[in-house]
C-alpha cells in the first residue's frame, strides 16, 4: 500500500508546504497578539480569548465559503478549461467580497452580545471595542481568500506563502508598536492589536489581488475573462460548493468557541489558560489544514481529469503525511508542555492549567490531523453535504454535552471540557477516513457515477 502512495508524496508536500505556512499565518496573528497581549496581564489575555471565540465562528464560516473554488478551479484545470477558469476567477472574487461585507457587519453586532455568555465583567468590557475593530477586517480577509483560493486551486500556493509571511512581519511591527507605544505610536494597550490586525489584512488583500491580476503566468486565464461581472450559474456553483464547507468549518470551530465560553465560567484564569493552550493547538491544525488543501488539489485535478485511483492514491498518501506531522506534533505538546505556555504569561496559575490543556491537545493530535485531511480528500471529490452532518452531530450532539458533563458535572474543569473535543474529533476522523474510502473505492466508483465538479 506505501509503495503505491509513494509517487504521491513529493507533489502532495510540494503544493502543501506554502499552504501549511500560509495557513499558520493566519493563526500567528493570533498568537502574535496573544503573546503581546498577554503581557499586559491576565485579564487582557482572557479577553482576547473570549474576542476570538466570539467572532471565530463567523470569520470561519466565511474562510469556508471561500473555499468551495479550489476543487472547482483545480477540476477546471484539470480539464484545461480557461473559459470556465475565466468566469471562477471573478464569480469567486465577487463571492468574497459580498460574503466579506455581510460578515463585517454581522460582527459588529456581537458586542452587544457578550454579556449573555456570563463572563467575568472586566473581561467582557476590554473584549467589546476589540471586536469591533477586529471585525472589519473580515472584508480585506475575505478580499485576499477569494484570490489566493483561485490560486491555490491551480496550484500556485506559494505566493500566499510569502504574502501571509510578509504580513505577520507587519502585524508582529505594528502590534509592539500600537500595544506598547514603541517608536512614536500612540499606547493603545490590547486595542492596537486589533488595529494592527486590520492593517495586515488590508495589505494581504492588496498585495494577493495585485498578483492574480498582474501575473504573466495567469494572462490566459485573464484574457478569457469576457465580463467582470459575476457568471450566476457559477456564482451559484461556489455556493453550493463553499457553503457546506463553511458550516462545517463552523460547526467545529464553533464548538471550540462554545468550549472557552463554558471554560470562561470557571473565571478568568482558566480561559487565560485555554486561549493558551488553543492557540498552540491551532497553529499544528492549520499545518495540518494546508496538507489538507493539498489533498484537495491534488484530489480534485486527479478526479477532474478522470483518474479515480490515482486521486484515491493521493487522498491516502495525505492521509500518511497528516498523521506522521500531527503525531510529531503531539509528542512535542507533551514534551514542551510547562515551557511553551511562558511565551504568553508568567502567572503561575494560568501556566500550570495551560499544561495541563497541552497534555489533552497531544491526544487530540492525531484526530485533529486526520479528520482535517478527511475534509480536504472529500472536498476534492466535491462531497461537502455529508461531512457538514458529521460535523454538527459529532461535536454538537457528543462533544459539547460530553465536556459539559466532565467540566462541571463530574467536576474536571477546562481538561474535561477539552476531552469531549478530544471524542467529537475521534469520531469525525473516523466517519470521515471510512467514507473516503468507499467513495473511492474501485468497485463503488464502478458502481456509482461520481459528482461532476463543472
Amino acid at each position: 500500500m506505501l509503495e503505491k502512495l509513494r509517487p504521491h508524496w513529493r507533489p502532495t508536500m510540494l503544493l502543501a508546504y506554502p499552504v501549511v505556512l500560509s495557513q499558520v499565518g493566519h493563526i500567528l496573528v493570533g498568537f502574535v497578539d496573544s503573546v503581546l497581549v498577554g503581557k499586559l496581564g491576565t485579564v487582557p489575555l482572557a479577553a482576547v480569548s473570549l474576542g476570538v471565540n466570539s467572532v471565530n465562528v463567523i470569520m470561519i464560516l466565511g474562510i469556508g465559503l471561500s473555499m468551495g473554488s479550489v476543487p472547482l478551479v483545480a477540476a477546471a484545470d484539470g480539464r484545461r478549461d480557461s473559459a470556465d477558469l475565466a468566469r471562477l476567477l471573478v464569480s469567486s472574487v465577487w463571492l468574497s467580497a459580498l460574503a466579506g461585507l455581510a460578515l463585517a457587519g454581522l460582527g459588529q453586532l456581537v458586542p452587544s452580545l457578550l454579556h449573555f455568555l456570563g463572563q467575568a465583567p472586566a473581561v467582557e468590557v476590554l473584549a467589546a471595542p476589540w471586536v469591533r475593530v477586529l471585525c472589519w477586517s473580515f472584508l480585506p480577509l475575505m478580499l485576499f481568500q477569494g484570490f489566493r483560493e483561485f490560486a491555490e486551486g491551480l496550484g500556485l500556493t506559494r505566493q500566499a506563502m510569502w504574502l501571509s509571511i510578509g504580513a505577520n512581519v507587519v502585524n508582529a511591527a505594528l502590534c509592539y508598536a500600537l500595544i506598547f507605544g514603541h517608536w512614536g505610536a500612540p499606547a493603545m494597550g490590547m486595542m492596537g492589536a486589533a488595529w494592527a490586525t486590520l492593517a495586515a489584512r488590508w495589505l494581504m488583500a492588496l498585495l494577493m489581488g495585485a498578483y492574480v491580476l498582474l501575473a504573466p503566468r495567469l494572462a490566459g486565464v485573464r484574457a478569457a475573462i469576457t465580463s467582470w461581472l459575476p457568471d450566476g450559474p457559477t456564482l451559484f456553483r461556489l455556493f453550493d460548493l463553499g457553503a457546506p464547507i463553511g458550516v462545517q468549518m463552523a460547526f467545529e470551530v464553533g464548538a471550540f468557541a462554545a468550549a472557552a465560553i463554558m471554560i470562561g465560567w470557571l473565571g478568568a484564569v482558566p480561559l487565560a489558560a485555554h486561549q493558551v493552550a488553543i492557540n498552540l493547538a491551532s497553529m499544528t491544525y492549520m499545518a495540518a489544514s494546508g496538507i489538507a488543501a493539498a489533498a484537495t488539489i491534488r484530489v480534485g485535478r486527479l478526479a477532474g481529469a478522470g483518474n479515480r485511483t490515482e486521486a484515491r492514491q493521493a487522498g491516502f498518501a495525505a492521509y500518511v503525511l497528516g498523521l506522521v506531522f500531527m503525531g510529531s506534533m503531539g509528542l512535542l505538546f507533551i514534551a514542551f508542555r510547562h515551557y511553551a505556555p511562558l511565551l504568553y504569561s508568567h502567572d503561575p496559575a494560568v501556566v500550570a492549567q495551560a499544561a495541563t490543556l497541552l497534555l489533552v491537545a497531544a491526544l487530540f493530535q492525531v484526530s485533529d490531523g486526520l479528520q482535517v485531511v478527511g475534509l480536504g480528500a472529500l472536498r476534492g471529490l466535491g462531497d461537502v453535504k455529508v461531512p457538514s452532518v458529521v460535523a454538527l452531530l459529532a461535536y454538537w450532539a457528543v462533544a459539547l454535552p460530553l465536556g459539559y458533563w466532565l467540566g462541571f458535572g463530574l467536576h474536571l474543569g477546562a481538561p474535561g471540557v477539552w476531552t469531549g473535543l478530544l471524542a467529537g474529533l475521534s469520531i469525525v476522523a473516523v466517519v470521515l477516513m471510512v467514507r473516503f474510502r468507499r467513495e473511492t473505492a474501485p468497485e463503488y466508483v464502478a458502481s456509482v457515477p461520481a459528482p461532476e465538479l463543472v
